[in-house]
């Protein structure tokens, strides 16, 4: 039947003559497993292909439902986890073979004439499978995509005359937004990949026209040996090892979770990602009027020095060790390379770029709606720590005479915003979530708690009554009125955060910046709190038997409600009362559930759990492994029969 089919084609279409010119070939020297880079870059560009259409299925490219789509596909669709691993991974490794790929061809000398052209194609390949990168990392929407994006283009921007034009066209306007998201998506699920495939068969035509190389010895070269079938089974068994190694890259080492985008959260230090290092450590020394030389310069000059190889290195020597120059400014090269992307990779961001100075307030007189701004302190929730008017809690300082101490805007702005940049053991949350308006309505009010006006304190209303005062007979009453206040805490609805799959990684720094201290640095300690029943505050790890669950959607919509609208402990009077970080502003949404993930992880509970996964992916491994095994010793047996080696 097969055959048939075959030869029906064939007598409508040159399927014979294709397959003879495609297959036929002598290899001088014989095949090799290092001529098998090439078609494991093909293997690899087929497999993203087929992985980035499966992906299309689900992916909404919008900026308030790419990050949820994705993460339905990673975690609810029956091997979504294979689909999303296998293009996160085969997208790293695409970079690495075609580097792989490169190298091999310029330690043969395969670049020399007459195979210029098609050294200068695989350059091109490579700057194309740098730019599926840079396009495909912001396409989930996440923390790391997001300001990848906003860093990655805002590079071009210190270009003279056009760095303007081409960071507005990038992003579709000044900021980053839905425009940026479409036109990346465009870019990496159209343009580029169409790119690739014309320059891949370009690349294919000009290695036909010229064939292998062979060895630098001119006796090895003499003896050949078929394309087929002896190169071509050394292609498949790497082939097949790569998908093998990148499905199990998926299973053991599943792609990081970063996070919903949260472009408020200012304390967010990005980094790009591994094969973009180097260029990022390397902007790092070119500062001020020298930066058009490290965002133009550099690239320009090591893409020169790549693609003009074949014209000023016109020695027809091939053979590595015969070509010292060569091969040194080579190893230089690379060195360079990995040294940058290293230094890059561990450097620590200065103090200046891990607090991020607060957007400039322009000053403006004192505000006269007192009865608005005194309300924006109380939705905010500082009277649960400080004093205004006798009015509060006595954990913070009493801001009653706040104006009268003569602080700055941007000393009392950073202090909202960033409080930890003047107190860095300060239990007191960062509202780096307020808009321009609010810090305004903020900074006023509070320089005007005391401030001297024509000698005479202003007087103030606050707007807030002082709560009933409570008879010292009335303890008990005192303890089962903040007991029902935690039971109702505990009733109240979960904010969205519950339902955000967050990143435990990035849960773990807000962790240790806004929990620690009353929690513990794992929240494994007992923190003293005077005034409340239990004496110290609640540890999270473990967590409260009530609220544990082993269904990480249950658990994180138990420790939401706390977080979102705070608790006050059973007890007279509890000094550590938790903050509403969700009512209050003081954590975005995407920050809360990142600590979320963190805290399930603590517990032994994964936020990122898989619901339905179709197959358990060790299972799903061992199973593939097993098969790749019997399909080698089958090949291995036939091979033996037939006498080829």
């Amino acid at each position: 039947m097969l055959s048939w089919l075959l030869r029906w084609i064939n007598e409508r279409w040159p399927l014979f003559t294709l397959a003879n010119l495609a297959l036929s070939e002598d290899i001088p020297g014989g095949s090799s497993f290092s001529y098998t880079f090439g078609s494991t870059v093909i293997t690899v560009f087929l497999l993203q292909a087929v992985t980035g259409i499966l992906q299309l299925f689900f992916y909404v490219p919008t900026v308030e439902h790419a990050y949820d789509s994705l993460s339905f596909l990673w975690f609810q669709v029956p091997f979504g986890w294979l689909i999303h691993g296998l293009h996160y991974w085969g997208a790293n490794a695409m970079i690495v073979l075609v580097v792989f790929h490169l190298s091999r061809v310029f330690i043969w000398g395969a670049y020399k004439r007459p195979r210029e052209l098609t050294w200068l194609i695989g350059i091109s390949l490579l700057l194309v499978v740098m730019g599926l990168s840079f396009t495909g990392g912001p396409l989930p929407w996440n923390q790391k995509g997001y300001w990848a994006a906003e860093v990655g283009t805002s590079i071009p921007g210190s270009i003279p005359i056009v760095g303007d034009l081409i960071k507005r066209v990038m992003r579709g306007g000044e900021k980053l937004g839905q425009l940026t998201l479409s036109r990346l998506f465009i870019v990496h699920a159209a343009i580029l990949p169409s790119t690739l495939l014309a320059l891949i068969g370009l690349h294919l035509i000009s290695f036909r026209k010229f064939g292998t190389v062979g060895p630098w010895n001119a006796a090895k070269r003499e003896k050949a040996g078929p394309f087929w079938p002896d190169q071509i089974f050394k292609d498949l068994v790497m082939s097949t090892f790569i998908i093998l190694f990148l499905i199990g890259l998926s299973v053991f080492v599943p792609p990081p979770i970063y996070g919903p985008a949260d472009p408020l959260d200012n304390t967010y230090i990005p980094k790009p990602e591994w094969n973009f290092l180097f260029l990022y450590q390397t902007l790092k020394y070119f500062q001020g009027w020298l930066e058009p030389v490290g965002v133009m310069g550099v690239p320009g000059l090591l893409f020169l020095i790549l693609a003009l190889l074949p014209f000023y290195d016109r020695q027809p020597e091939r053979n590595p060790f015969r070509r010292p120059v060569a091969m040194f400014g080579a190893l230089v090269l690379i060195g360079i390379l990995i040294s940058f992307s290293l230094i890059g990779y561990y450097s620590k961001p200065s103090m200046s770029e891990v607090t991020a100075p607060p957007p400039v307030i322009p000053s403006v007189s004192v505000s006269s709606s007192v009865q608005k701004d005194s309300q924006l302190i109380k939705s905010l929730g500082c009277l649960g720590c400080h004093t205004i008017n006798g009015i509060g809690g006595k954990i913070g300082p009493d801001l009653s005479q706040e104006g009268s101490r003569g602080r700055t805007r941007d000393w009392l702005t950073t202090q909202i915003q960033n409080p930890k940049a003047h107190d860095p053991n300060t239990v007191m949350p960062a509202f780096s979530s307020l808009n321009n308006q609010q810090l305004n309505e903020l900074v006023d009010y509070l320089q005007s708690l005391g401030a001297k006006t024509g000698g005479t304190m202003p007087k103030v209303k606050s707007g807030l009554k002082k709560p009933p005062k409570m008879k010292s007979s009335s303890s008990q009453r005192t303890i089962e009125t903040e007991s029902r206040l935690t039971n109702t805490t505990a009733k109240k609805d979960p904010g969205s955060a519950a339902y955000i799959i967050g990143s435990s990684e990035r849960g773990a720094e807000l962790f240790t910046k806004e929990c620690s201290l009353c929690h513990g640095s794992m929240g494994t300690d007992k923190v003293s709190n005077p005034g409340s029943e239990e004496g110290t505050v609640p540890p999270l790890n473990p967590i409260d038997k009530e609220l544990f669950s082993n269904d990480p959607q249950e658990f994180a919509e138990n420790i939401d409600r706390f977080i979102q609208h705070g608790s006050i402990p059973a007890g007279s009077n509890p000094q550590l009362k938790m903050i509403a970080f969700g009512d209050t502003n003081a954590l975005t949404q995407q920050q809360i559930a990142n600590i979320e993930a963190y805290i399930l992880r603590l517990n032994g509970v994964e936020r990122s759990k898989l619901i339905n996964p179709g197959m358990k992916p060790r299972v799903f491994f061992l199973l593939v492994v097993g098969v790749y095994v019997l399909l080698i010793l089958a090949q291995g047996g036939i091979r033996m029969k037939r006498g080829i080696p």
